[in-house]
């Protein structure tokens, strides 16, 4: 992301490696958040993520401090018809791909400038593809 500048608002996605990674206090995850929080940008996690990383035990409580400071967005059926359809346009299967779609279908449906911190830019980049959209209004998958 080095060279580009980012307008105000928008907002950050975080699959469930975003997720952890703030929770667990990495750099390169916590410099994103406060780009983010510093350009007003809403800080986001689909719900379905939560699966992903939360498993009922002490570990849980630095995933759940970051959780109150963010936005949990519910999967609903348009995000979950929009996931199927961009596994449908990909032609990726399987449920290993379906969180990812449901991810992605979050991220596209949040303002831009929009960041997607993840640690599988292939698939996400993959599933958010818009090349009918500008450059400059695409989503940036970040690795993490």
């Amino acid at each position: 992301m080095a060279g580009r500048r980012l307008t105000p608002g928008g907002a950050l996605v975080l699959d469930s490696e975003g997720l952890a990674k703030l929770a667990a206090g990495d750099d390169r995850a916590r410099a994103h958040l406060t780009s983010a929080l510093r350009r007003g940008a809403r800080v986001v996690v689909s719900a379905v993520t939560l699966t992903e990383v939360l498993r009922g035990g002490p570990r849980d409580a630095a995933v759940h401090r970051v959780l109150a400071r963010i936005t949990v967005v519910p999967v609903d059926a348009a995000i979950a018809r929009r996931a199927g359809e961009l596994l449908g346009a990909t032609g990726l299967t399987g449920h290993r791909y379906a969180v990812d779609a449901v991810v992605a279908a979050t991220a596209l449906a949040q303002a831009r400038p929009c960041l997607v911190l993840t640690s599988d830019p292939d698939d996400l980049h993959r599933l958010v593809e818009e090349p009918e959209r500008p450059k400059a209004e695409r989503l940036v998958v970040v690795h993490v």
